[in-house]
Formats: structure tokens, sequence, C-alpha cells
């Protein structure tokens, strides 16, 4: 090879060196949040709690790896309020979680009547976490469109807007970051652009959905139990106070003619009337067990209104343990094991 061809070959060399190195400082730019995240997640280690959470919310590598970057925790105690403590607490309920300076925490509820709540609430702030992560364009463009979605579904889904007034207060931006987390987690049927985007993040939301439900359904099954014994109660309240009242007037009436009876009868007034003394005292006695049967019939209505007042208190007891193992302000100073 001559000097003048090896000099060619050594340039061409450089440029080639050169657009390589460019290629992979663009590559560095356009995926520098991925390289962060690869690193940091890299150099977490999770505890066993978080290695189970992250085991049951079936995520894509896309999702553990911004999973693990935001080096979760899940903590039982009252450390979780200092972790939280700079969040919005304006939300109606207890706070189960946070999504923070890229920080998840998670509030750790172990009780098996609300199983799912912890991995559904990790999920929640895992996309908080993937919705940081996109493009002020992507964002804006994507909340638009959950927005429009939310307007579709909410007209004929009264509990999503029920779900999402909780927000209302916050900014378009923020509105659509929490929709966004409440759409992934906890509708079912959704878009398929939409299944597609969260599709980054899980291999299978619908298992995921799925414990949301089984968990909400708790909550809602007391409610409406609850609400059925009230109505209930309320009816029988109200029959049992009118025919008591009815009950009364009669007692009071069989009162009078008895007495008057009994008055008649010692003055010897019936002496040549037995037959008529026969007739009134039947009467009587007719009216007097029709009484001490609906004497029976209300005890019996006023102990099965005894009966649903103690199934109400025993729901409300079940209702009142739930709402202490979502309540972080009565979590032990300490962690629990493990948490």
């Amino acid at each position: 090879m001559g000097e003048r061809s090896a000099r060619r070959v050594k340039h061409i060399l450089g440029w080639l060196m050169l657009a390589a190195a460019a290629g992979v400082v663009v590559f560095g730019v356009a995926h520098r949040q991925e390289i962060r995240d690869h690193f940091s997640a890299r150099g977490f280690e999770a505890n066993g709690r978080v290695e189970q959470v992250l085991d049951e919310l079936q995520l894509t590598a896309t999702g553990e790896r911004v999973f693990l970057a935001t080096h979760p925790t899940i903590d039982g105690s009252g450390h979780f309020n200092e972790q939280c403590a700079g969040v919005d607490h304006s939300e109606q309920g207890h706070v189960l979680g946070c999504y923070t300076s890229d920080r998840i925490h998670l509030f750790d509820v172990t009780d098996e009547r609300i199983q799912g709540i912890v991995e559904v609430t990790a999920a929640h702030e895992l996309l908080h976490a993937g919705w940081a992560r996109m493009g002020e364009g992507d964002r804006n463009a994507l909340g638009e469109r959950l927005r429009a979605e939310f307007e579709r579904r909410a007209d004929e889904d009264p509990e999503l807007r029920e779900r999402m007034a909780v927000y209302e207060h916050l900014s378009d931006a923020a509105f659509a970051n929490e929709l966004h987390s409440v759409l992934g987690t906890e509708v079912s049927d959704l878009p398929s652009w939409l299944e597609e985007h969260y599709a980054q993040w899980f291999d299978d939301r619908g298992a995921l959905v799925a414990r949301f439900d089984e968990y909400h359904a708790v909550f809602v099954q007391l409610q409406d139990e609850a609400d059925a014994l009230q109505s209930e109660m309320a009816t029988l309240r109200d029959d049992v106070e009118r025919r008591k009242t009815e009950y009364d007037l009669a007692v009071s009436a069989f009162n009078d003619d008895a007495a008057e009876f009994s008055a008649r009868n010692n003055r010897l007034e019936f002496a040549e009337l037995p037959f008529e003394f026969e007739r009134i005292r039947g009467e009587l006695e007719l009216r007097r067990a029709e009484l001490e049967r609906t004497l029976e019939s209300l005890q019996s209505d006023i102990d099965h209104y005894n009966e649903l007042r103690s199934r109400l208190t025993a729901l409300s007891e079940i209702s009142a343990e739930l709402d202490q193992q979502l309540d972080s302000d009565l979590a032990p100073v300490t962690t629990r094991p493990d948490a």
C-alpha cells in the first residue's frame, strides 16, 4: 500500500471513529434517563418485601428498571409519614404511597382482607415515575388524550368521575398525571392505544386491575351492606312506631271498654241478660287475644331491628379496623420486620 493510500485509510478511519463517537453521544443524550435508570436499578438492593411486590406486579423489563431505579421503600412504621411529608394530602382517604424526588415510598398494609393494595399502590406510583420520564411535549399530548377519554367515560361511569373529583383542585397537567395513574391501575376496559401505552410497564395489566377490583370490592360491599341495613332499619323503625301508636290506642280503648263492662256487671245490668253478657265478654276476649298477637309481632320486629343494629355495629367495627390498617398516622414508630 502506498503512502497516499495509507493516509487515505487513516483519514477514513478517523472520520469513522468520529462518527461512531458522535453516535454514542447522540444515543447517550437520547437515552440519558434510561441509562441513568439502568445503573440506579443495578445499584439498588431490594429487600424481601420489595422483591415480593415486584414479583406480584408482573412488570416488563422497562417497568422493573424504572421501579427499582426509584429505590422503592415499603414501610409499615411512622417513618413512612416522614418520607411522604411533602406530598399533597388534600386527597380524601389515607395516603398509601407517594412518588417524590424520584423515589417511591409505600405504606405496608398486611391485612389479608385487602391483599393487593400495596401492589396496586406501587403500580400507581410507578406510573407517576413513568410520567415524569416523558418529555414535556409527550406529556402534553398524552394529557389531552387522557382527559378526552376521561370525559367520554365519566358520563357513563359516575364512580370514575367521583374518584377523580379529589384531584379537581390540581392544574390540568397535574390532573392528567393522576388520571394517568388511576386509569392504568383501576380501569379494565381501555382503548387499544392506551393499553399499548401501559404495556411499556406492565406485562399483565388486567391482573393488576383485578387486584384493585378485589380489595376495592371489600369496601364497596361493606358500604352497600351498611346502606341496605340502614334503609331496612329506617323502614322497619317507621313501621314499628306507627303500629306501636295504633297498638297503644287499641289497648287504651280496650281498657276503657273492659272497665265499662266490669262496672255494668257490678251494677248487675246483665242479671237478666246472660246472652248479652257472654257476647260482650267474648268480644273483649277476642280483642285481648288480638292485642297479644299484635304485641308479639311488634316485639318480634323490635328484636329483628336490634339484630340489624348489631350487624350494622359489626360492619362499622370491621370498617374501622380496615381504616386503621390504612392509617399511617396510627403506625408504630419502629418499622415492622422486613418492611
